[in-house]
């Protein structure tokens, strides 16, 4: 019989091999045009090195894409830190539908005002300006620019 460790090394072979095969860790999306499912981007984000609570991020401009939601939708964020805080904030909706295009332009319009002077570890928008999907692919971004930035 095969120990707790034993499961855990299998699944997180099963895992990687998911990981590869869907072409998450990048920027885009896995060739099919599906959204990478939250296993596999969970596998990717584990295996690079993640900026942890009380980092110091090198000082920069930095730019990442989020995906989110089941169309899929992503937006681009680019972002300016200086001594760990954020300085100057830009969201890019991508989105073709119009419904979607307006919610990620009203949310790329407030989060200026909700993250520019928060300290890199404390950004973590939610439901903002109306829409609430946008903001888990802001997230997302953010967690892609602190893995950029960290020292």
């Amino acid at each position: 019989m095969a120990s707790v460790r034993d499961g855990r090394a299998l699944v997180a072979l099963a895992l990687t091999g998911a990981t590869l095969a869907t072409g998450c860790g990048s920027d885009a999306p896995p060739g099919d045009g599906a959204q990478p499912t939250a296993t596999a981007t969970a596998t990717a984000t584990a295996q690079r090195p993640r900026a942890e609570a009380g980092t110091t991020y090198r000082d920069g401009d930095y730019e990442a894409k989020g995906w989110y939601g089941g169309l899929p939708s992503n937006i681009d964020v680019a972002l300016t830190l200086r001594d760990n805080r954020v300085t100057d904030v830009e969201v890019t909706a991508n989105a073709t539908n119009a419904t979607s295009r307006d919610y990620q332009e009203r949310f790329a319009e407030a989060v200026p005002d909700a993250v520019v002077g928060k300290r890199l570890d404390e950004v973590r928008v939610s439901r903002l300006a109306g829409s609430s999907g946008t903001p888990d692919g802001f997230n997302q971004a953010i967690e892609r620019i602190k893995d950029q930035a960290a020292s």
